[in-house]
């Protein structure tokens, strides 16, 4: 037990992708205060709203301490063995009946933000051996994985702004001051973008709203939703026209610029101007400061990649920077390095697929091994062999998160049998008959597995927990339905799953000629790294064999897990360095900027554009720096003040459609319609509306109370499950074709 005095503890926040530093001041059993980490190595002492919130959570009455199984309609409180039971007995009657197919897994967002999801959800999805696999990566980032995969080999090959040395920040569809940045981790990315302008540096931004960071930046440009991927082929096309295209080193190991040349020479800022809504000479000059830049750091987020063209997108991204000489160099884009990555990389590889298997309804490719989270309720409510009839969902939330809600809603209903882990009962495990609480982020260690790999400058900082657990920890509970799922039994011991883990991490080191331990007894090992408890002792082993560690004693001053927790600001691993071509896995050995799936899709944009523009509003989404996701609404200091869920309107619309500031209205989409509020603001580009996401919290049988009673609506109500980008399978949430009806009574 942990000791009963006052105490400080230092961790990283979990809440959000910029893993600040807390300092966290402990009275016995109890949280007095939460306040920054000025020591902290990469934060320096700022951190957000959330970050303070991190004891609300904690003691939230309303987070499930114990399993809740589905008796009669309602949920009650049993203990864990009974709730293991309760799975294994109609979940793999169902698998024996339906086949593996039959039941699928969902995995949300605050999976990357922990060790265990990170670690053991991998297991749990061999051991159900199911194709339908879905997450919240297809309303969110997989743009980003799939462009990268293409260009670089890898979808985890992703490039960072360089934003500590940059003289030229261009970031489009993000909003950092808000978000504290995304794919990009940067605490007190505010500050970042501050010091920028005070070396004279220039920051642009490009949005279809003045958000805090535009209205922060040197220059805010608007531009209609939807088409950042024809400003920035646009972009490309001025370069090379203007003979600006210089790729610098890189030209060494990179293939089909020429092809790139021809497809993007039809693509002229004259001719997408007036769909962007950006005037053509001002597209030049941006595409010239770009080029001419002494660096320029480029960074594009769900703005950009929630759309048709999100992954073409997310490409033109890294090609405007590898076009510009801004890849892989100082001040530009780089790849960072984490302390648990490989610390061999072998350039060449086998590359990336997608499209390997196809989606029993409508035939949608996989991506990442993954279907899109828009066809998740097409697999449930069409009949049929292969029909989906039970779901495993892992800290997710769907019904607010994923395209055409309310069918999935309805969908989700229809299941014969449903596991939720997860600390609520929120609107998605609502329908859940078994759900399976894990400890609150307070209970367990942390280290970003994830987050690291995408910092803007390269450390390493572990947590250790700061209260003991009241229960099984994360692992624990996805190890126990990993041995249920593939036969094993509920009463099998969860440690032969750390055990597996552990051996497989060992076997390929001790096995591999080029490693420092090679030919050592994993027995040895393993004695070392059991030193931990899982599932740190995993990450051990990836730390002393990451490109910092120690290799088992073979590099004395190397790191481990336990040489990171002896300082608890975290250790600087130094600034981002070059690291191409190393990282390419590409079969060539090379960067390939004109992949064929890329080139093709300049066919569809070229039509895309060719058609004409609508002349609706289109809906697009917002963040707030107090709500990452939806189940952050059920704390009170995080929802409180005025009313944020409601729909932003500039005052042309409001005035030609005849509504006032602060009346309801319905937005209305080929989906569905909401009741919503209407905030009058020029803050937005006309013909562009927006909601914020994750809210919609009055879904009866939840046990949210602090969100029932700020339950805002649901924007997801309205975006169409038929809309996705076709190369990543993401959802397109934003540019959404709405229009506005009057709610007054008739």
């Amino acid at each position: 037990m942990a000791e009963a005095e006052n105490r400080i503890a230092h961790r990283t926040c979990p809440l959000c992708e910029a893993a600040c530093g807390l300092e966290i001041h402990v009275e016995g059993e109890k949280v007095s205060r939460i306040r920054g980490d000025k020591q902290h190595v990469l934060s320096h002492g700022f951190v957000c709203p959330k970050g303070v919130s991190l004891d609300r959570l904690h003691t939230d009455p309303d987070r499930l301490r114990r399993p809740l199984v589905k008796r009669k309609g309602a949920h009650v409180e049993v203990d864990w063995d009974e709730a293991y039971a309760e799975i294994e007995e109609r979940m793999l009657p169902l698998i024996e009946k339906y086949g593996r197919n039959a039941v699928g897994i969902y995995l949300g967002n605050p999976n990357v933000h922990n060790q265990a999801g990170y670690l053991y959800v991998r297991p749990l999805i061999k051991s159900l051996a199911t194709r339908n696999i879905y997450s919240s990566s297809t309303v969110d980032q997989i743009p980003r994985q799939v462009s990268s995969g293409l260009m670089f080999g890898s979808p985890f090959t992703m490039a960072v702004p360089d934003l500590d040395h940059t003289d030229l920040l261009l970031l489009l569809g993000t909003n950092p001051f808000e978000s504290n940045g995304s794919l990009c981790t940067a605490p007190d990315f505010p500050g970042r973008i501050r010091a920028i302008q005070a070396r004279g540096g220039r920051v642009i931004v490009v949005d279809p709203r003045r958000t805090r960071t535009a209205r922060a930046a040197d220059d805010h440009i608007f531009i209609r939703p939807g088409t950042d991927s024809l400003l920035l082929v646009a972009m490309l096309q001025a370069i090379f026209e203007e003979g600006l295209a210089d790729v610098g080193a890189l030209g060494k190991f990179l293939n089909g610029v020429e092809e790139i040349a021809a497809v993007v020479s039809r693509f002229a800022p004259e001719r997408v101007a007036d769909r962007c809504g950006i005037p053509a000479p001002r597209i030049r000059e941006l595409a010239v400061e770009v080029a001419r830049a002494d660096s320029a750091a480029i960074h594009g987020r769900i703005g950009i990649h929630t759309c048709a063209f999100g992954t073409l997108a997310s490409w033109a991204v890294d090609a405007l920077s590898l076009l510009t000489g801004n890849l892989d160099r100082r001040g530009g884009s780089m790849f960072p390095r984490a302390a648990h990555s490989p610390s061999i990389v072998s350039a060449g590889g086998s590359g990336f697929q997608t499209g390997r298997w196809k989606s029993r309804v409508r035939g949608l490719p996989e991506v990442m091994s993954e279907f899109p989270a828009a066809t998740l309720a097409d697999e449930i409510l069409t009949p049929g062999e292969g029909q989906m009839r039970g779901l495993v969902s892992v800290a997710g939330n769907p019904v607010l998160s994923t395209p055409d809600a309310g069918r999935l809603d309805e969908a989700l209903a229809q299941l014969e049998f449903m596991v939720s882990v997860d600390i609520y009962c929120n609107e998605t495990s609502r329908h859940a008959d078994v759900i399976l609480p894990p400890p609150s982020p307070l209970e367990r260690s942390h280290y970003d597995v994830v987050f690291t790999t995408l910092a803007v400058r390269n450390f390493a900082h572990y947590s250790p927990a700061v209260f003991d657990s009241e229960g099984p920890s994360e692992g624990e509970i996805l190890s126990k339905l990993t041995l249920i799922f593939g036969g094993q039994g509920a009463g099998a011991d969860p440690g032969a799953i750390d055990e597996m883990l552990l051996r497989g991490l060992l076997e390929g080191h001790v096995a591999d000629e080029e490693s420092p331990v090679f030919g050592r007894e994993i027995e040895e090992l393993l004695a070392v790294a059991k030193e931990h408890p899982a599932p740190d002792a995993m990450l051990d082993v990836m730390i002393r064999m990451g490109p910092y560690g120690d290799a088992f004693g073979s590099r004395a001053d190397g790191l481990s897990i336990g040489k990171i927790a002896s300082h608890p600001h975290g250790i600087d691993l130094g600034p981002l360095e070059p690291r191409l071509p190393e990282l390419l896995s590409t079969p060539s050995a090379r960067i390939e900027l004109a992949p064929p799936a890329i080139l093709a899709d300049f066919g569809r944009l070229d039509a895309a554009l060719s058609e004409g523009d609508s002349s609706g509003l289109l809906l697009v989404g917002r963040r707030d720096i107090r709500s990452n996701n939806s189940w952050m609404h059920n704390i009170g200091s995080l929802v409180s003040g005025k009313d944020r869920c409601r729909l932003h309107l500039h005052p042309r619309d409001a005035a030609s459609h005849g509504v006032a500031d602060a009346e309801e209205i319905l937005l209305v989409s080929r989906a569905g319609r909401i009741q919503v509020v209407v905030e009058v603001t020029e803050d937005i580009m006309p013909g562009v509306v927006s909601l914020p996401h994750g809210w919609g919290h009055d879904r009866p049988g939840t046990r949210l109370g602090v969100a029932q009673a700020h339950a805002g609506v649901n924007s997801n109500v309205l975006t169409d499950s038929e809309r996705m980008d076709p190369l990543s399978g993401n959802a397109v949430l934003n540019g959404i074709p709405v229009s506005i009806e009057s709610a007054r009574p008739s």
